[in-house]
């Protein structure tokens, strides 16, 4: 009976901070990928579920990417937020060289031919670490 309910601990544990894999458990600081995307029709729900699923696809195949993050934008508190895009994706490499190779992996490409017709405007912010 112990053995279950520690595992059954553990296991609410992982599921309560969100983190069951290591997607951003450890964020590597020497070069982030943030990009923004604003779709033709955000309120569908149609286009959504389609960008979803390509999106969260090419995460899980793409070979360079570190640490990954896709989010939507949370009501704005303050004047400074700007809350206009419909999606944003932080990813993290290693170097700038393992972000290149990203941008010409096949699953970036399969990404872009499956729903680059549903944004009508994409931003994208590279950082490298100090």
């Amino acid at each position: 009976m112990k053995i279950v309910l520690t595992v059954l601990l553990i296991t609410f544990s992982m599921v309560g901070y969100g983190q069951t894999d290591n997607t951003m458990g450890n964020f590597d600081t020497n070069f982030a990928h943030t990009v923004y995307f604003w779709l033709h029709n955000p309120d569908s729900q149609e286009d959504r579920a389609a960008f979803e699923a390509s999106l969260q696809k090419f995460m899980d195949a793409s070979v360079y990417a570190k640490t990954k993050f896709i989010g939507t934008p949370p009501r704005a508190s303050r004047d400074v937020v700007d809350g206009s895009f419909t999606y944003s994706l932080i990813v993290t490499f290693e170097s700038a060289e393992a972000q290149q190779k990203y941008q010409d992996e096949a699953p970036h490409k399969l990404f872009i031919a499956e729903v680059g017709h549903l944004w009508a405007k994409v931003v994208v912010y590279d950082s490298k670490g100090i």
